[in-house]
Formats: C-alpha cells, sequence, structure tokens
C-alpha cells in the first residue's frame, strides 16, 4: 500500500525566477456573482448591478466589479503560488485594462520576478510575481504584481497538520465494511 500526498503547493525553493505558471482553472463570471460581490462590498456605483443605468455608457450593459476580477485572479493563482504562503506583503502596479462583463471566462498566468530569503524568518522567503489575467478571447483585463511570505519546505509550520483517522483507509479495511 502506497499512500499519496495530494498537491501541496510550492515552497520557496520551488520558484524560480523567470517561470512562468498558467493556473489551472479557469472562471466564468455571473451576474449573480457581480451583484453579490457589489452588495457584499458595499460598492453602490450603478455601473455593476443596474443595466438602464449602464445601458447609457459607453459599454452598453454593466461592468464586472474590477476588484472582483483582482480576487478572481488571486484565487486562481493560489494553488501554484500560495498554497505555503502566511502573508501577502502589496500588491503593486495593479491595472485594468480590458473591460469584463458577466459570461467572461477568466483565466490567470504569473511570472516568478523575484525572491529572496527573509532576515528576520529563517523558515521562509519572499517571491514577488506578475499577474495577469485574460478572457476567453485573449485579451488581457489586469495584472498586478504581487509579493508573499511563503514557508521553506520543511518548515515546522506545515509538519504534521494533516490528522491521522482512527482507522486506515485501505482496500483491505473496505472490503470489511
Amino acid at each position: 500500500m502506497a499512500v499519496q500526498d495530494g498537491w501541496t503547493g510550492r515552497f520557496f525553493e520551488d520558484f524560480e525566477i523567470g517561470d512562468v505558471y498558467k493556473h489551472p482553472l479557469g472562471r466564468t463570471v455571473s451576474e449573480a456573482d457581480n451583484t453579490w460581490f457589489t452588495l457584499l462590498t458595499m460598492n453602490t456605483n450603478q455601473m455593476h448591478f443596474n443595466a438602464e443605468y449602464a445601458a447609457k455608457s459607453e459599454f452598453g450593459k454593466p461592468l464586472v466589479v474590477s476588484t472582483f476580477t483582482v480576487a478572481i485572479a488571486v484565487g486562481q493563482s493560489v494553488t501554484d503560488l500560495t498554497q505555503n504562503a502566511f502573508a501577502n506583503l502589496g500588491w503593486d502596479d495593479i491595472k485594468m485594462t480590458h473591460p469584463v462583463f458577466a459570461g467572461d471566462t477568466l483565466w490567470s498566468e504569473s511570472l516568478v520576478l523575484d525572491k529572496r530569503e527573509s532576515s528576520s524568518r529563517p523558515h521562509a522567503g519572499i517571491v514577488t510575481v506578475r499577474t495577469r489575467t485574460i478572457n476567453q478571447d485573449g485579451d488581457e483585463v489586469c495584472s498586478f504584481k504581487r509579493m508573499f511570505l511563503v514557508y521553506k519546505r520543511g518548515a515546522e509550520q506545515v509538519e504534521g497538520i494533516f490528522p491521522e483517522g482512527k482507522r486506515p483507509l485501505t482496500l483491505e479495511a473496505e472490503q470489511d465494511r
């Protein structure tokens, strides 16, 4: 019997300057997503939830809230970048370069720009990336630079967090059920 760990994410040592990670999950934005996000964040700009108001704009329909687009981009990147991070240090140079509408599907990718050891935390390093999000047509809709603290491989903070089951999960145990 072999126990195989699931994807545990990248650690500081795994990042190489110049690497590009194409984050695996696309996300189609719905009208409900946009409405809920405006309500949750108290964004009262009618361009995001009033179709009559938005119809009079140059876009002719509601825009997806830009902070929702950024949130999707960050979320899409977690599996590749920050599964083992414990602090975001900042986002810089955020650009919204193309409108996003309900029905658009967003994909994100990140380029590793820099990495360095943390001077105050020997169990971690600092990684800087440029993330961009594109829509289904390949148009870049947003981009930003992000810096985060990520654990090094073997850091005690990430060891032993998966609990042991009270009974083993094996073929033999399954046959005894």
